[in-house]
């Protein structure tokens, strides 16, 4: 019988979840966009791939938002990367999960590498299974279905839920199995819609995390078979060589899936790493996007107002400030008269309070700029160290009277949130390697 469908909340959503068997490490289960939770156990090869997980784990597996039994959104308003991290976290919670190995496949890659990147305390190692930090247009699924990725995109809609997507590429082994393959088509038709497949797998290719890489210090296992179909095994060992450590296997098949074809040989590798974790020494290095704002021309605000207005005037200037952090999640750091110092587990917040806290100032006669950069940072006794604070700090330097200024690393993670760009060009800040392209936040076109 399937275990029991709960219900985690991250905002107003709802993320069903499951959890099965008492193995002394959880596995956190990420998956793509087929994905639903009662019928995935009529897959008959899946049902006992996940059981074989869960006889060596404490196995937690959800939907994302937009399929299977969560709640289901519109295809415009499909969650970005730093939401679905959101997900992981709920789901761990409503587990009493404090510390799990991420497993992630083709979809849930990024959202699990990041998880790990961003909250190192809370991941104990991180899996990755046919999946990429940077889809290539030219190979895979999409170059296999249609010469554009246009045509692509449209056929994935037109004939989701049939053979011809959604089995010959990614399980070319269910081909001949009628029982298996009905049973798969089934479970990818109740999974996500047409529109949301098209959707899913156009943010797909608008994923773009491989800077973030060598931010991840976790134990990692990369999986990948020889002949996968759909995410080409060169796209895997880019993967590992980018990622600190990583273990790259490469796997014999061509299924993309990784229940279909020899399950075997992917359940061996995931036990075997499972069962060579040990304890890890707190790391504090981690991921994470930086937040400053500054008043502009504070000195002669100062000098035109006089010092006991002056300070009347930053008190107010604080507690908008702080104000929004609190209601953004964001960490304050520092702050030296006219300016702040934050940071975020996610870029889209930190450019939603950064845009909040620009608003509050102007309410009350200030006019701020501020800008953003995510990156890895040391957390230590006095604050935070790492290139990635310089990186802020001259971007910062850069912007104009009530811009908000993001690095390219910051923009690539917002990709599906709706916020608005316009392009700043690239500068070399000194004595940071190469250049920084740098784009203005479009608050009159989000």
């Amino acid at each position: 019988m399937p275990p029991v469908v709960k219900y985690a909340k991250t905002g107003e959503f709802n993320i069903a979840y499951q959890v099965l068997g008492d193995g002394p490490i959880d596995l956190v289960l990420s998956p793509g966009a087929v994905t639903h939770l009662e019928l995935a156990w009529d897959v008959a090869p899946l049902a006992r791939f996940l059981e074989r997980l869960a006889g060596f784990s404490r196995l937690i597996l959800f939907d994302k938002r937009g399929t299977g039994l969560s709640d289901r959104v519109s295809p415009s308003e499909l969650p970005t990367l730093e939401q679905r991290m959101d997900e992981v976290r709920a789901v761990m919670d409503a587990a009493g999960s404090e510390r799990a190995v991420l497993f992630g496949t083709i979809g849930g890659g990024a959202m699990s590498g990041l998880f790990a990147a961003t909250f190192p305390e809370r991941a104990l190692g991180l899996i990755l299974y046919g999946t990429f930090g940077r889809l290539e247009p030219d190979t895979g699924l999409l170059a296999r279905l249609a010469s554009t990725q246009e045509v692509a995109l449209e056929r994935t809609e037109r004939e989701w839920g049939t053979e011809g997507v959604c089995v010959s590429f990614w399980a070319p082994s269910l081909v001949t199995d009628e029982e298996t393959k009905n049973a798969y088509l089934r479970l990818a038709r109740s999974s996500v819609s047409p529109g949301s497949a098209r959707v899913l797998m156009q943010m797909g290719y608008a994923v773009d995390w491989e800077a973030f890489l060598p931010a991840i210090h976790v134990p990692t296992l990369v999986l990948h078979r020889t002949d996968d179909l759909v995410v080409p095994v060169h796209q895997g060992r880019k993967l590992a060589e980018r990622i600190p450590a990583a273990k790259f296997v490469e796997l014999p098949g061509s299924d993309h899936l990784m229940w279909a074809g020899d399950q075997n040989a992917v359940v061996r590798e995931v036990e075997a790493f499972l069962g060579a974790l040990g304890p890890r020494p707190r790391d504090d290095r981690m991921l994470m996007t930086i937040l400053f704002t500054d008043i502009v021309e504070s000195t002669e605000t100062a000098a035109r107002l006089g010092d006991k207005r002056w300070r009347a005037l930053l008190d107010e200037h604080h507690r908008v400030v702080r104000e929004q952090l609190e209601r953004y999640r964001g960490h304050e750091v520092e702050t030296a008269g006219d300016s702040f110092l934050a940071t975020f587990d996610g870029p889209a917040r930190a450019i939603e309070c950064a845009q909040a806290v620009l608003d509050g100032a102007a309410s009350i006669g200030i006019t701020l700029r501020a800008s953003l950069h995510t990156g890895e940072c040391e957390v230590t006794a006095d604050g935070l160290r790492g290139i990635a604070v310089h990186v802020a700090a001259r971007t910062m330097a850069l912007a104009e009277p009530g811009e908000i200024l993001v690095t390219s690393t910051s923009k690539e993670l917002v990709a599906g949130s709706g916020i608005a760009f316009r392009d700043r060009g690239s500068v070399a800040m000194k004595g940071v390697p190469g250049e920084q392209q740098l784009f203005a936040v479009d608050a009159s076109a989000s």
